[in-house]
């Protein structure tokens, strides 16, 4: 028989998981960084924390910064505190997410259900999955005999912010008016329009936030109401029919 040749040590590391590796996966996961984030977003404090889960407020600092790493037993503790599944510190981050839309790649939309829009828009968010919420950039037409705006709502918010022009709008049964700079915030719930007062277009930003999982679909997709206003801004209720 020949003679048995020793393993070298350098073979046996190759067959094993170093500790290098170990600490760089850990590290990969950010637990620290997943544990400050919830105690922030509850407004907690390291001696606090330290409290709810009977670690000492040092060792949770070094836990946050990545110097220590917790035993299942400690990360256990933290994940009870913050009623979070023990998954939740090894789960994979989503990816960020950014979107630039360009101004020659956007579509002009009209306002729908009405014979001659008043409004015109383009959506600066159609590429991003699953947003929460939608913003335009809406152009407004100088009101004629011929146009009848609609109220619409939708549920959840809108904000407004007027970049040129003069514009009202009427929410529930108030007018306000906004010249370039203003901005207004408010229930979209509530039957609201827009009328452009100024003997030019009126342009502004608009931003519908969803509420809840139900989807705000913004001003040319908001269901009508029925509620009607005349061009001198005053409501009067429409049939109740939907367009």
């Amino acid at each position: 028989m020949g003679e048995t040749k020793p393993i070298r040590s350098d073979e046996t590391h190759k067959s094993q998981v170093d500790a290098e590796t170990t600490s760089r996966v850990i590290a990969e996961k950010r637990i620290g960084e997943r544990i400050k984030r919830l105690r922030l977003k509850k407004s907690m404090g390291l001696v606090e924390l330290g409290k709810r889960t009977g670690l000492s407020a040092s060792f949770l600092s070094q836990l946050e910064t990545g110097r220590v790493v917790p035993t299942l037993r400690n990360l256990t503790r933290i994940a009870m505190v913050f009623s979070k599944d023990l998954s939740y510190f090894f789960e994979n981050d989503a990816a960020a997410i950014f979107r630039i839309h360009r101004r020659k790649e956007r579509v002009k939309m009209p306002q729908t259900g009405v014979e001659i829009p008043t409004y015109f828009f383009e959506s600066l968010g159609y590429m991003v999955p699953d947003r929460q919420m939608d913003p335009y950039y809406a152009e407004f037409i100088p009101l004629t005999k011929e146009m009848e705006p609609k109220a619409h709502m939708h549920p959840g918010s809108e904000f407004l912010y007027v970049l040129e022009g003069e514009l009202e709008i009427r929410h529930g049964e108030q007018g306000y008016m906004l010249g370039a700079g203003d901005a207004a915030y408010f229930d979209s719930s509530a039957p609201h329009a827009y009328l452009c007062t100024s003997k030019k277009p009126a342009g502004a930003i608009i931003v519908t936030l969803h509420q809840g999982s139900m989807t705000a679909h913004g001003p040319a997709m908001a269901r009508a109401t029925g509620t009607r206003v005349a061009p001198h801004g005053q409501a009067r209720p429409g049939n109740g029919e939907r367009n």
